[in-house]
């Protein structure tokens, strides 16, 4: 069953490789007209979806990565049509040199070809990966979480119906149900067919696969983003950007879950930001010396350090310096997004410069890492590998290169 699924993606990838630009514009402007017109329907099944999470004891910050409004409906479909508008990521030639023997080198953009992700919880993804990966000439394997099915099959089904429309495979799109499992252990087996898989999820699902997998991995999602307010911080803008990060949407993974308070300005640091949090309801897990100033907070463990709360809870910390900072996130981050408050240009690039994360930032949110604020459209996910993509992986970053070496007849 799963080396069938396999066998008709591989057959699509081919179909999907050979597809014109046009092709590829068209069927994803079809799947936005789609899910548009049948947004009130995709709202009842995404409704059954809630309704079961509720039984089972779901959480309020996963029930609202779950959750379809019809904003978020229109979220998606403006994210396809971005994508459309998008530049063709196939076929760029990235680069070209005549050697000196005459030969002609050119490295071209090629489709990756079978892309499987494995997700949860948040069915827009089941539309945005489909999209991202129809538009740079890849087949796809969607496995969503199961408190989402209805809605992925709903999403699913819609995708499948445009591309058939455009005159491509409908096998283009495959979403994979099992509830035990079964088919995600076969997913991570699946050399002869599978190119890329890309888990989205929780600390568990992204150990599970990355310790399980044989086929080739990207690595994206868990972000533990720090927020350091330095000594020659502007504290208004601080405690701005601080409320930003943490309350915008709180079940993010740009969203920050610990700041670091350098000590010299701890004393008005601390209150202020405290008391902007506190009216959003933010709860702070405090270090000692937080407590000193923010005396209402609770007191933090060695658990809330390098904790993904995804929920309006924040930890705090009291470092001596940079380096103190810098040490922190080293040991507690996630290689994500962190972020550096402060009027000092040296501080700010020493930070810039030795902190490793694949998102950096001087006086601005870490909300920011996301592939439409960057610039790319739509996303598949937050990379927090090195190797082949890292950040917001985008269009361009769901392709491939080849040589191709025009000559006259050259011999060695």
């Amino acid at each position: 069953m799963w080396n069938e699924i396999g066998k008709k993606a591989k057959q699509a990838a081919k179909a999907l490789a050979q597809s014109s630009n046009q092709q590829r514009i068209s069927a994803v402007c079809r799947m936005a007209d789609r899910l548009e017109c049948n947004s009130a329907m995709l709202m009842v099944a995404n409704g059954q979806d809630l309704q079961n999470a509720r039984k089972n004891g779901m959480s309020e910050a996963m029930i609202d990565r779950l959750r379809l409004t019809s904003e978020r409906i229109a979220q998606m479909a403006n994210g396809l049509r971005e994508l459309a508008e998008a530049p063709d990521p196939m076929n760029r030639v990235l680069m070209e040199e005549t050697m000196p023997n005459g030969l002609l080198i050119s490295k071209v953009s090629v489709p990756l070809g079978v892309i499987a992700v494995i997700y949860e919880s948040r069915p827009n993804v089941t539309a945005d990966a489909a999209g991202l990966c129809l538009r740079a000439g890849n087949a796809c394997i969607l496995r969503g979480g199961r408190e989402a099915q209805n809605s992925n099959e709903f999403i699913a089904g819609v995708l499948r119906a445009a591309l058939s429309e455009a005159g491509l495979p409908e096998d283009g799109v495959q979403l994979l149900y099992d509830p035990d499992r079964e088919g995600v252990k076969a997913l991570l087996r699946m050399r002869d067919y599978v190119d890329l898989l890309i888990p989205r999820g929780g600390k568990g699902l992204i150990d599970f696969v990355t310790q399980n997998a044989i086929v080739p991995v990207l690595q994206t999602g868990e972000g533990v983003c720090h927020i350091y307010v330095d000594k020659d911080a502007d504290l208004m803008m601080a405690a701005d950007i601080i409320y930003n990060a943490k309350v915008s949407r709180p079940s993010v993974c740009n969203a920050c879950e610990c700041m670091l308070i350098h000590q010299d300005v701890a004393e008005k640091a601390l209150p202020l930001i405290h008391e902007r949090l506190k009216q959003a309801g933010v709860i702070v897990r405090a270090d000692q010396e937080t407590l000193k100033w923010v005396p209402d907070a609770q007191a933090a463990d060695e658990t809330d350090w390098g904790k993904e709360y995804l929920s309006l809870i924040i930890a705090s910390r009291v470092v001596d310096d940079l380096d103190e900072a810098i040490e922190h996130i080293s040991r507690y981050g996630t290689l994500h997004s962190e972020a550096i408050i402060t009027e000092n240009p040296q501080t700010a690039k020493a930070f810039l410069d030795r902190v490793d994360a694949a998102a950096v930032y001087h006086n601005a949110s870490t909300r920011f890492t996301d592939g439409g604020e960057f610039g790319f459209g739509a996303e598949i996910g937050i990379s927090t590998q090195k190797l082949h993509a890292r950040g917001p992986v985008g269009l361009n970053e769901l392709t491939s290169y080849r040589y191709q070496i025009r000559g006259e007849g050259q011999t060695r």
